[in-house]
């Protein structure tokens, strides 16, 4: 990579990863739905957009503002959004003023959450970091322990922004990006990267469903492989991606999410279909207002 990032093109890059990934949430949170004959709008997005939004308002030159996008997260968040049990418990205690180190470790009996949370929200912030996939792997796990201390919640964060990083810079090198094999070489060990590696062999979608998972347990391990996968796959394709993620099953409006918004990252806003976007519900006026003034 050889580009320049001006803050700018960072926030541009930022927001059309964020419309395919509301786009694809919003569609998938119709499910059963066939892509090509989607119904018709407004169609609502889910947590998965929310939390994006949060994120991208929150975006700016060095390390992300992680008390800022807790504080934000804490506020912004409406549980009429489709926010599991887990995750309303620990933004919960962050709007209420519990420091969110601590409330992201109480999650789970102390465990951490290891669920796809951190990773549903990460495209655009790997966008951002489109100059530098070590940088994004960075962020990435600095943006998931707001929320997610488990090693594979973590891990499925990492994976997502590093993905939309080198999509990100595909698009800017003209060279379609190795997308798989980049990703696992950032991910740090375990479940999800072992779901990367398998991944890289898998030719068929139905095959990448059934070894990889499509998020049925909503866990990074079962979540990121498959989207990934599907992301790789259609790099080129936004509504195949979109597509197959929707046959597949499972937790679609996530895998739609992540799948979209590193596809949107690679094609820009041109790969999505304009009646969808035009479909999809408005982002929110708050995101709009914190972006407009960058």
């Amino acid at each position: 990579m050889t580009f320049t990032l001006f803050p700018g093109t960072r926030l541009a890059l930022a927001l059309e990863s964020l419309a395919g990934l509301s786009v694809g949430d919003a569609l998938g949170a119709r499910w059963p739905v066939d892509p090509q004959s989607p119904p018709p709008g407004p169609w609502e997005w889910t947590d998965d957009t929310e939390q994006a939004c949060c994120l991208v308002a929150v975006l700016a030159e060095g390390d992300l503002d992680r008390d800022a996008f807790a504080e934000l997260l804490g506020r912004r968040h409406d549980p009429r959004r489709s926010y599991g049990r887990g995750a309303l418990a620990v933004l919960g205690e962050i709007r209420d003023g519990l420091p969110w180190p601590i409330a992201a470790a109480a999650a789970f009996d102390g465990q951490g959450s290891a669920g796809n949370g951190a990773a549903m929200r990460a495209a655009p912030l790997g966008a951002w970091h489109a100059d530098s996939l070590a940088r994004a792997a960075v962020q990435g796990a600095r943006a998931a322990e707001v929320t997610h201390a488990h090693a594979e919640g973590i891990a499925g964060g990492v994976a997502v922004t590093v993905a939309a990083a080198a999509a990100a810079a595909g698009r800017l090198d003209g060279q379609r990006p190795a997308l798989l094999g980049a990703v696992a070489a950032h991910t740090p060990e375990g479940l999800v990267r072992d779901g990367l590696v398998a991944a890289q062999r898998i030719k068929d979608a139905a095959e990448a469903a059934d070894e990889l998972g499509t998020g049925a347990r909503a866990l990074a391990r079962d979540t990121v492989p498959f989207a990934l996968w599907v992301a790789d796959r259609f790099l080129d394709d936004y509504p195949a991606a979109i597509a197959a993620c929707a046959r597949a099953g499972g937790d679609v409006d996530t895998t739609c999410a992540i799948a979209g918004g590193v596809v949107a990252a690679y094609t820009g806003p041109g790969g999505i279909p304009r009646e969808w976007l035009a479909a999809r519900e408005p982002l929110p006026g708050w995101l709009v207002a914190a972006t407009a003034t960058e």
